[in-house]
């Protein structure tokens, strides 16, 4: 089997080797209102995970500035998200609600969905 090397780790799959795509292209008033609305977003996820590395390459497409925490050697992070999600599965993103309540979602092709329902460029 080959691997392929990249900043997020090694991955198997062609999917996830070598680059991060580029961003969408957005004006700065539409990048300024996607980084307010990303503000209130992080992702718990474990750096060599290839679920996560696919979330996190979705974010870097979406041009997003959404905080990555490491649930996987920082143990605050893993708390959290134990507490907070009900259980130590990455990738998970942590959606602050404008009502203050929290909302946990897990599963990469969810969190996708998700995100490109929210910042995808019209």
């Amino acid at each position: 089997m080959a691997f392929t090397f990249n900043r997020y780790g090694c991955s198997r799959s062609p999917e996830y080797a070598l680059s991060t795509p580029e961003s969408v292209s957005r004006s700065a008033d539409e990048q300024a209102r996607a980084n307010e609305a990303s503000k209130d977003l992080a992702l718990y996820q474990f750096k060599a995970c290839p679920f996560c590395i696919k979330v996190r390459k979705e974010i870097a497409r979406l041009g997003l500035n959404i905080e990555t925490r490491d649930a996987q050697h920082n143990p605050e992070h893993r708390a959290e998200l134990e507490a907070g999600g009900g259980q130590v599965k990455v990738p998970c993103l942590k959606i602050q609600q404008e009502d203050g309540s929290v909302r946990w979602l897990y599963e990469s092709d969810d969190i996708k969905a998700w995100l490109q329902e929210r910042f995808e460029p019209a």
